[in-house]
């Protein structure tokens, strides 16, 4: 994948093309104090800090995929051993599987988020020594900027790990031995960052297409759900509201139109540029089969859909389907897909859909095609579920014309920090304030709301944040923030296996027979020490006296 920044921000931030001084290594281009002598070079050596952004979205969260595939939300159907393959469903199988090393290998990227973290402080270190002849407005915001990154990284750690070594822009005080921090800490140290942030970066309209402080908000609400700070999680959302900030008209334009053609949701994109050759392969691995079988060639559907995660939605008018007729024996009468919220009809291709001016064919023998999980090792873009990813794959993109993507993606957006509020409430019994941000999101979809309390207003977050949010890279960390990941299935990742539906021809045309399959071979397994702290790295605790393993991982 071709992972270079091109338009980030609140509208757009370009960084040019791949000859730009952005592709370079200061170090190795030009010195630190030539760099740092104007705003304009600054601006650049920024840039490389905040290229991280992409990498905390789709790089780090998971060396394998999509962490949904470590949940029921997901299965990648190919049985060969490697990432995008079997290695997702052997995390989620657990056991034996999650030794020290595999855990760091596929999850953990402690050495990747130090390295940000140095580079990070180093660029805070120069901007205070060396840029003295940029001006304080300028310098400000460019601070800005680095304290969201350092604290968007460490959050990223902290999450992970709990407790992690600080370091600060002082940079004299690396060393190689120093002790972990409290996981307390360590959240202060995230929340000074990100209020420094928010108080130094300009709004989107003085923000020239940088960062601005939204982005710094939209973090924070993020960062303070996982320390349990809920004031601090509602400030963040209502300031976004007050920067203006809303909900997109609809549930798919929110991810389909660009904030340079007016999406109000989004807070912070990562966009592509085909001219600038900063493109991306999201769709070679998650475009329906056919779309390459059209063409006589092979690609898409990697991972997809679970019959788990397509019964998690409601009908359009409310309420949930009865699935039963479809567990039991084959039956060739139709799912109710059609009938289904319009979040569903946005997240997931299904049988029958429409998709490229063609309808999907995920049966076996059909144009996408249906592979049986296990028995055939490489699926070659049919789909092991019977249910294709629609969410976040471009739909206009021609891969007859070309094999680059380029849609953007939305890495931070209002949505969410509203589910964020809704659950801070919920925490602090603002029962009124929570069931009106859960009826705001569901009034986009078009849902109808009773105001709740107690357990039912807590299943009912919990359902939106799945829904809602589905393939963000959130739902496994939220069922370890909320530590039940470890519990059996449906509450956590337990004793149970995802399904999907087999589905073939009959005798008489435009009659299908659906039959519930297992796609696991296996139960899957969330062991308790998985679920607040993954090993510190061998190499961190060998070279690092006064770091010992944590007790669970000994």
């Amino acid at each position: 994948m071709k992972m270079k920044l091109t338009i980030l921000g609140a509208v757009s931030l370009a960084l040019v093309s791949c000859n730009s001084l952005l592709d370079l290594t200061p170090r190795d281009s030009i010195s630190d104090k030539v760099m740092w002598a104007n705003v304009e070079s600054a601006e650049y050596a920024v840039n490389s800090i905040v290229d991280y952004t992409y990498s905390i979205f789709a790089v780090w969260p998971s060396a394998v995929g999509l962490t949904e595939a470590f949940t029921d939300e997901f299965k990648y159907g190919s049985y060969v051993n490697f990432a995008y393959a079997l290695i997702p469903s052997q995390v989620a199988y657990g056991g034996s599987n999650l030794t020290n090393s595999f855990v760091d290998v596929y999850l953990g990227c402690w050495g990747s988020l130090y390295s940000a973290i140095r580079r990070t402080n180093e660029a805070i270190q120069n901007l205070h020594t060396l840029g003295k002849d940029i001006p304080e407005a300028d310098s400000a915001r460019l601070e800005g900027e680095l304290r969201l990154m350092r604290g968007w990284l460490y959050f990223e750690l902290i999450k992970r790990y709990k407790d992690v070594i600080l370091y600060d822009e002082d940079l004299s005080k690396i060393s190689v031995d120093k002790a972990l921090s409290t996981e307390e800490e360590g959240w202060n140290f995230v929340a000074a960052d990100l209020k420094a942030a928010t108080e130094l970066l300009p709004v989107k309209a003085k923000a020239k297409g940088r960062i601005d402080r939204g982005a710094a908000f939209a973090v924070k609400s993020r960062a303070m759900l996982y320390a349990g700070r809920w004031q601090d999680v509602i400030d963040a959302a209502d300031s976004l509201k007050a920067l203006g900030y809303a909900l997109a008209a609809d549930y798919a334009s929110a991810f389909k139109t660009s904030v340079a053609a007016g999406n109000p949701e989004t807070v912070l994109q990562y966009s592509w540029s085909l001219s600038d050759n900063v493109t991306h392969d999201f769709d070679f691995y998650y475009t329906p089969g056919g779309d390459y079988s059209i063409i006589g060639q092979i690609g898409g559907g990697y991972g997809t859909p679970t019959q788990e995660m397509v019964e998690s939605y409601e009908y359009a008018t409310g309420g949930f389907p009865d699935w039963s007729p479809w567990h039991g024996a084959a039956t060739t009468t139709d799912p109710p897909y059609a009938l289904l919220e319009p979040r569903f009809q946005a997240t997931i291709l299904y049988n029958g859909a429409s998709w490229k001016g063609r309808t999907i064919e995920p049966y076996v023998g059909g144009t996408d095609g249906f592979c049986v999980w296990n028995r055939e090792p490489k699926p070659d873009g049919r789909t092991t579920t019977g249910y294709y990813l629609r969410k976040m794959v471009d739909e206009t993109h021609d891969i007859a014309l070309r094999e680059q993507s380029i849609q953007h993606f939305p890495i931070l957006r209002y949505g969410e920090a509203l589910l964020n509020k809704a659950e801070a409430c919920y925490r602090l019994d603002k029962t009124a304030d929570a069931n009106d941000a859960v009826r705001e999101i569901r009034s986009r979809a078009g849902l109808p709301y009773s105001d709740l309390s107690g357990d039912a207003l807590w299943k009912a977050i919990r359902q939106e944040r799945r829904v809602e949010l589905a393939y963000e890279g959130l739902w496994y960390w939220d069922l370890r923030r909320w530590e039940v990941a470890d519990k059996a299935w449906p509450e956590g990742l337990n004793a149970y296996q995802v399904h999907g539906l087999k589905i073939e021809t009959t005798e008489t045309p435009g009659v299908f027979k659906y039959t519930y399959v297992a796609v696991d071979d296996q139960d899957r397994n969330f062991p308790s020490k998985m679920l607040r702290r993954f090993p510190v790295p061998e190499s961190e605790t060998n070279s690092n006296s006064l770091v010992n393993q944590y007790p669970e991982w000994n």
